[in-house]
This record gives C-alpha cells, structure tokens and sequence, in this order.
C-alpha cells in the first residue's frame, strides 16, 4: 500500500465514524481543499469569543473560524470560506450568528447551528482586524486596517454608514452596552467614541504613547478599558472623557481587554506571555496567570465570569478559573508557520520546522508523533537522513541540530555560522551535512562527529538553499546574490555560476538523475538549467510572488513549487507547461515535498498547517 493510499484509508475511517479529525484533531479531514487528503497541524490562534449562553467558544485561526465546546475544547465544527487568517470573532447577543473579520478584507457571517456561511459584507479595502455586534443584535461595526469602521446591518447585509477620522488601523471596536456610542482604538493611538445613530465622532481620547490593540466598556457603560503598545492600560470616564487611572505591570503590549460580567474584574493579555487580572474600583493587580509561552492575543470571560479562555501565539488555548487562576485546561495542537517540511525516506514520517520546535507526524493517520525542542528561534529547514534515522534542522539562532528520530533526544549541535542557517541537507550517503546561512557562507559538516570539513566562500549575498546532486559529487547553493553556484564537495571549489534570476535564489532542486536543476525566486520565476553546461534550459512563469521552494517528483516529471502568491504549482518537466494550481493555504508556502513513492506532496505554510495531496488525483491520473 503507497502513501496515498494510507493516509486516504485513514481519512475516510474517521470520516466514517463521525471523528472531527484525524487522532485527536493533529490531522484534521474538516474542510480539506479539492486535492488535499489530510491537513495536519490547526493554525495559529488569533482571537477567542465566548457563546451569550457560555455553550461554545469560538477561535479565529489562520485558516478559519474553529466552533469548539467551552468546557472540553472539543472541536464542533471548522468554518472556512475566508481566504486569509481570521483576526476576529464574535457572537450575537442571542447566540445564532457568528462573525468573523479576516485579512481577506471581508466579515463573513454563519450559522451557528449549522456551521452555514449566511453571508459575505465586502467593503473594507483591507485587513479587517475587528467585529462587535450591537446588543440588540441588529448592527455589527467591523475595523480595519484602511482606517475606517463601518457600521452593517446584520439582516440584510447592507452598509449602513462608514466612520472615518481615524490616521491609521483600526484594531478594536465594542459597542456601549445601550448600543447608544461605539469605541474604537487605533494604531494612531488614539481612541474615538462615535454617536451609532448618526455616526458622528463624540470625542478622542488621547493618553497612549503607542498603538491602541484593544478597548472594552464595562457591563454598565460607566467605564471603558483601553490596552496599548505602551504595556499600560487606561480606564476612562466615558461620560466625559476623562482618564480615570492607569494600570501598570505588563512589560510589554497589552493586545487585549475583556471586562467580567459583574465588572468588578478587568483581564489582559500581553505579549509578556501573560495574562492579569486587575480589580477595577482600585486598579490593584490581583494575580498574575503564567503558563503561555509567547504572545497572549485574546482574553475573553465566559458569560457566567467563572472562566477566563486566553489565546496565544505559542499555540494553545488556556482556560483558566478565575477565583484561584488557576489553569483548569490547555489546548495543544494549534502552531506557528510552518517554514520547512521533509518526509522520511519510506514515506511514513513527515517532519515540519516551526518557531522553535520541530513536529513529527505520522504520514497515515495524521498524528502528531512527537516535539523536538531545543531551538531558541524560527526552524527554517529540516532534512532527514538516507537512512531515516536522524533528522537535521537549521534555525535563526545560527545552529544546526542532530537529532534521533525514534526517540526525539538531541544528538548534537552544530554551531559555527554567524548568522541565521536557513537551509539544511544530508548527502546521498548520509556522512556530510550541508548547510547555508545568512551569513553568506556554506559549511559542509561529518555527520558523525559533527566536525566541520569546510567552509564554502563565493556568495554575495546571503545563502537560502542548498542541495546534493543523486552522486553527492556536487552542491548547489541559492544565494540572495541572485545567483546559484556549483561546488566539487570533494574540493569545496566552485565549479561554476549560474546567472539569470532578478531576485533573490529561495530554493533549489536536484532532479533525480542529477541532469537538471529547478532553482525557484522573488523574481517569482521557476528555472530550469543543464547542469553539466550551465545553461539555462527554460523559464516557468505563473506564480503571483515569491517562489519559495522547489521539489521534483521521484520520477523527474513533475516540479512542484510553492509560493508567498499562497499557491503550489506542479509543472511538467520536459515541456514547461503548467499541469495543475493547488490552492488552499491561506499564507505563504514555505516548503514543498514529494513522498517517496510520488503519490503524496507535502506543502507547508505559514498559515500554520502541513496540507497533504494526492498526486495522481490532482493530476488526473485517476
């Protein structure tokens, strides 16, 4: 049985039972793009929203809108239809439509009991980064990046008015709980109350030294939070415009505010990695929540003031209970892009570099086989070796890594380069590593004592990519120079240099007779060169961006690329001709793999997710 038919076995077993996902939702079948046949890993998490009656929770992520279960986290339901990530979210007053605001420029609106896309409201010209329904639930206000509110009614979706006076984004808006004055905070650090039934600006509150990310009224509108880049909060009289006082504690941004319902307690997240909860009549800090490893984007009480949920940028979901602080429950399984994948040579394990951690995956069911951590900064490649059992990673914090696949504990690291390693790769016998860094050298390393043989000088410019030819005999480098370069790794010498790139050299490729070289660049082409001439054999033209990796198929027919346009495409080899568009991620493809046996690719991105393919169906080869 082929990697495809595993992992599309495995997919229609869960599919059949009724699982929301592939163990454990790791590789979830919700949703999946035509083409796709397990997506694993579940986006990075934006913002939180608790359901009026406390039942769901509502997460927006990098690939859509996530209906949970409030008190297990369980995942109900996926809602995709935005083309980008999905900065906001939230619920009607009576519970039956949620909203979402995306970077797609639009706020889609759903069906909570079916999960139904009822509606698109198109007119933001950018990313709209917030939505709050009035309390009667007849108009939703969205904010966005061009500087505008707009104010819609939810019946029929039509604009009802835009609000303008704001110089920069608009992070946050919240109705006053009358409905009578909306509030919204904003990157030119300022915040505005606005009259709802003529839309007039009321008045600007000034006080923030940096951006507003966050505003929230109190329960009775008496009081209106505000959290900014400045790490302060601010409460304000809204009557009459005054600051009332200020908190401090946080030593970073505060990006979020959420009021209890009771309004006697204040909570917010920071890009401290914590979350406090403040007493609002004094401003006294009541504790301190830790556990989050990176930046807390939303807080949100639940309606009943019992629980706080808090989401943050390392990945997971917290709910905590908010008499003690203490933390009741963590969802794991959410991520940050996805900049590299590699599969094993049998084709069963598949590895995904992201900030600080390495996942592997297992390739037939999706599961999420275990974490190697011990990076301090981005992963941006990972390799395994010809015999499968270790794994090399490169990483901003200038080392490469050594690890052992079966048990996940660190073998080694390499350390040398002076700056960022962004590409790593074994040779074909598995006893040199190579690898590239932004320090505009290569270092060719023994594997099994991690000495380094060489350093390879030439480029100038950083180095993005490197690759083995079939025989080892040979290695490519992509270089932000513009240029590839080919070495005698028996020498280090330069063999010769392959110019015709107007941009940086992301990736480049070995097809597997070693004939032929893809090299992918900003300058958003695919190349195709003879290697043994260095001639530039054809240009491929098609991606809208960057072309940021490039793969061949086991046969040599087929090139896959990926791209920051959000797209992969697979082209025929001989000809040049376009075959296929894959389309699905909602950010940058960083990373794009074959399987093996050909009959699976692999596209990682930096909406957080590894998408697996089936080759011969998006072919139509069956």
């Amino acid at each position: 049985m082929n990697v495809r038919t595993r992992v599309a076995v495995a997919a229609g077993l869960a599919l059949c039972v009724g699982l929301t996902g592939l163990s454990g939702e790791s590789g979830t079948t919700m949703s999946l793009p035509e083409g796709a046949i397990a997506r694993l890993g579940l986006g990075w998490i934006t913002s939180v929203s608790y359901s009026p009656d406390g039942r769901w929770l509502a997460v927006g992520t990098s690939i859509g809108v996530e209906l949970r279960e409030a008190e297990s986290l369980e995942l109900v339901a996926l809602l995709t239809g935005h083309t980008g990530p999905v900065y906001a979210v939230a619920f009607s007053p009576d519970g039956t439509v949620l909203a979402s605001g995306a970077s797609d420029r639009t706020i889609r609106l759903w069906d909570v009991a079916t999960g139904t896309e009822l509606r698109t409201l198109s007119g933001h010209s950018d990313w709209v980064r917030s939505v709050a329904f009035s309390p009667d639930g007849k108009t939703l206000a969205s904010g966005a990046d061009d500087g505008t509110i707009k104010l819609w009614d939810v019946a029929t979706g039509l604009e009802l008015r835009t609000l303008t006076g704001h110089r920069d984004w608009v992070n946050s808006v919240a109705f006053s709980p009358d409905g009578k004055v909306l509030a919204s905070g904003s990157r030119d650090e300022t915040i505005k109350l606005w009259d709802v039934a003529t839309g007039r600006e009321l008045r600007t509150l000034t006080g923030h030294r940096y951006p507003v990310n966050s505003v929230a009224f109190s329960p009775d509108g008496t009081v209106l939070a505000s959290g900014a880049d400045d790490g302060t909060i601010k409460l304000w009289d809204v009557a009459t415009g005054l600051e009332l006082r200020t908190l401090t504690g946080h030593t970073s941004y505060v990006l979020s505010v959420a009021f209890s319902l009771d309004g006697t307690v204040l909570a917010s997240g920071s890009d401290d990695k914590t979350v406090k909860l403040w007493d609002v009549t004094s401003g006294r800090e009541l504790r301190t929540l830790t556990g989050h490893r990176d930046w807390v984007y939303s807080v949100a009480f639940s309606p009943d003031g019992k629980t706080l949920a808090s989401g943050s940028r390392d990945g997971t979901i917290k709910l905590w209970y908010v008499a003690t602080g203490r933390e009741l429950r963590t969802l794991s399984g959410h991520g940050g892009y996805v900049l590299s994948v590699a599969f094993s040579l049998d084709g069963t394990t598949l590895a995904s570099g992201s900030w600080g951690e390495i996942k592997l995956w297992d390739v037939t069911s999706g599961t999420e086989l275990r974490t190697l951590s011990g990076h301090s900064d981005w992963v941006r490649s990972v390799a395994f070796s010809p015999d499968g059992k270790t794994l090399a990673s490169g990483s901003d914090d200038k080392t490469v890594k050594l690890w052992d696949v079966t048990s996940g504990r660190e073998l080694r690291t390499l350390t040398g380069h002076r700056d960022y390693v962004w590409s790593v790769a074994f040779s074909p016998d598995g006893k040199t590593l190579a690898s590239g860094s932004r320090d505009g050298t290569i270092k060719l390393w023994y594997v099994a004592t991690g000495r380094e043989l060489r350093t390879l000088s030439g480029h100038g410019g950083y180095v993005l990519s490197v690759a083995f030819s079939p025989d080892g005999k040979t290695l490519a480098s992509g270089s932000g120079d513009k240029t590839i370069k080919l070495w005698d790794v028996a020498t280090g010498r330069e063999l010769r240099t392959l110019s015709g790139h107007s941009d940086w050299v992301r990736s480049v490729a070995f097809s597997p007779d070693g004939t032929v070289l893809a090299s992918g660049s900003d300058d958003k082409t695919v190349k195709l060169w003879d290697v043994t001439s260095g001639r530039e054999l054809r240009t491929l033209t098609g991606h809208g961006g960057y072309v940021l990796s490039v793969a061949f198929s086991p046969d040599g027919m087929v090139l896959a690329s990926g791209a920051s346009d959000r797209t992969i495409r697979l082209w025929d080899v001989a000809t040049g001709t376009e075959l296929r568009t894959l389309t699905g991620h909602r950010y940058w493809v960083r990373s794009v793999a074959f399987s093996r046996d050909g009959t699976v690719l692999a596209s990682g991105s930096e909406d957080g997710t590894v998408l697996l393919w089936d080759v011969e169906a998006v072919l139509g080869r069956r």
